[in-house]
């Protein structure tokens, strides 16, 4: 069963998201960037060829000839299966489709217009017996 993570309070959600994802490349884990328009899957590509500042996070776009041996891709779509592993969840809907990954993250800004969806989300996993756990940030 997919187990999740919310991170709670930060100040900047694509920031943060680079943190973790450096943070599970490390850690030799595969992770599919779930973000849904062009803008954002743009956007967070550029931040990860910055970040960390000391080292590279490898990447490419889910639909790049090399995505299958890219340890972190980034896609408006969950349907690659060579990445099954980590999802790290950029939008602010429910992704269809999460459970097939054995982690799901759930990054949530201080905003009350982000944390509301993110608390049915919450409620939606917990009413489905989904393991869950939740981290504060202190950005």
């Amino acid at each position: 069963m997919t187990s999740i993570d919310f991170y709670h309070g930060a100040n900047d959600k694509l920031q943060t998201a680079c943190r973790l994802i450096g943070e599970f490349h490390a850690q030799k884990r595969k992770v599919l960037v779930y973000a849904p328009t062009d803008a954002l899957a743009a956007q967070i590509d550029r931040l990860l060829w910055c970040q960390p500042a000391t080292g590279f996070t490898p990447h490419c776009a889910l639909d790049a000839p090399l995505a299958a041996e890219t340890p972190v891709v980034i896609g408006a779509t969950l349907d690659d299966e060579a990445h099954h592993d980590v999802l790290v969840n950029l939008d602010g809907e429910l992704p269809q489709g999460f459970s097939r990954f054995e982690r799901l993250i759930e990054i949530v800004g201080k905003d009350e217009a982000d944390r509301g969806p993110a608390r049915e989300r919450y409620k939606f996993y917990r009413d489905r017996g989904y393991p869950l756990q939740a981290h504060q940030l202190g950005e």
